[in-house]
């Protein structure tokens, strides 16, 4: 089965085609084709990701994304001659990208030229996230979908980041990269962590969800970018701070100059606050006389410190509430090396199972969105076109 994954819930424009196949030892999946686009440089300007601004440059890039990940995946085959849209299928397409004029003017063209990809379903994401940004992925999804035929799974995009710690990297085949879906022992705990989300998620099963914790504020990865804002450093804020916090740590000072809260720590449930954290780091700027390198660093390093130890604490307190047997990792914030650390330590301590994602595949990308199609596939979801962008969309 070969399924499409597509990517737009905010400033990374992703497409993967993958190839699974069953082995001895379970599913095997292949990277046909892999292509990202980053927007990064484009919203650094704004300090954080300007919604209408994704969204068109998301209808820019599709379409030559596509086109890539086609010939990576060797799917891409020109007609021998342009021909032109049956009057039917070409009013249904304008119907479905009326406001998306150009991704529809792009994609007529590339229906015009090119035969049918060899692609037995299409995983899209459509929510949570910039619902503007979002929407494109959905209506080309479901252009695609028109025009050639082929079944498509509206995805989760928490999902992703949850099924797509499951993969262990094999041998690459003809350099094509290769997973196996790694055996996940139940009840399981996953933790996100990225810009909008900071959940803990019980799994008593595959693909069944219980949110039993989750951010009253601010969400880590939206900590970071503020708090790296306050110190005069570029967005993404996230690998900025993490970097001031390493260069601190190797200067291996023993002497604690500043102290920040760990909100909610010992609170009675399992929620998370990051929004007092920020304000102790603002007040402590408005403090001081001079902002060196030097203080950034150690600012940086005792914030990120306040973060781990809430998100330890809390993640602690559920396995054992839960009696969890294995631990996920997922979201953007995941790709932080102390907080990989730090959960891996955990898991340790508790004897249990710990899942993460490679730092490629924890940031935003398509290859997660194509791995939840297919477990949602062989779990029985059908394939559907009424549904619609959906930015708080939950588990």
């Amino acid at each position: 089965m070969k399924i499409l994954g597509i990517e737009t819930s905010c400033d990374e424009t992703a497409v993967c085609i993958i190839e699974t196949n069953e082995s001895k030892d379970g599913p095997v999946l292949t990277v046909l084709g892999n292509q990202l686009y980053s927007q990064i440089a484009k919203h650094q300007e704004f300090g954080g990701v300007f919604p209408m601004l994704a969204k068109r440059e998301h209808a820019k890039n599709l379409v030559p994304l596509f086109e890539k990940c086609l010939k990576e995946a060797d799917l891409f085959k020109l007609k021998p001659s342009p021909k032109t849209l049956t009057k039917k299928l070409e009013k249904n397409i304008e119907k479905i990208l009326e406001r998306e004029g150009e991704l529809l003017i792009e994609l007529k063209k590339l229906f015009k030229t090119i035969e049918k990809p060899n692609i037995d379903a299409i995983a899209v994401t459509n929510g949570p996230g910039l619902e503007p940004a979002l929407w494109v992925g959905v209506t080309f999804a479901k252009a695609l979908g028109e025009a050639w035929n082929i079944s498509i799974i509206p995805t989760n995009h928490m999902e992703g980041h949850i099924v797509v710690s499951s993969l262990l990297k094999r041998t690459n085949i003809k350099e094509k990269t290769n997973y196996q879906i790694s055996e996940t022992k139940y009840p399981a705990l996953a933790l996100l962590i990225s810009g909008g989300h900071t959940q803990l998620v019980l799994i008593k099963n595959n693909l069944k969800y219980k949110i039993i914790g989750g951010t009253v504020d601010d969400a880590v990865g939206e900590a970071y970018d503020k708090v790296a804002r306050m110190l005069g450093l570029p967005y993404p804020g996230g690998p900025q701070i993490s970097q001031y916090a390493d260069a601190w740590q190797k200067k291996n000072i023993s002497i604690q100059t500043f102290k920040f809260p760990r909100p909610m720590l010992h609170s009675k449930n399992l929620n998370f606050s990051f929004s007092g954290l920020k304000t102790s780091v603002l007040y402590k700027l408005k403090e001081l006389k001079e902002l060196t390198e030097e203080i950034k660093q150690e600012i940086a390093f005792e914030f990120q410190n306040a973060v781990i130890d809430v998100l330890i604490a809390k993640t602690k307190t559920a396995i054992m509430e839960n009696e969890v047997q294995t631990l996920i990792a997922g979201g953007g914030v995941i790709a932080n090396k102390d907080i990989r650390i730090a959960l891996e330590k955990l898991a340790e301590e508790m004897k249990i199972n710990i899942l993460i994602p490679e730092i490629s595949a924890s940031t935003d990308n398509a290859l997660m969105i194509a791995v939840a199609g297919y477990m949602n596939i062989i779990a029985g979801k059908k394939s559907s076109t009424d549904f619609r962008a959906s930015g708080n969309l939950s588990l």
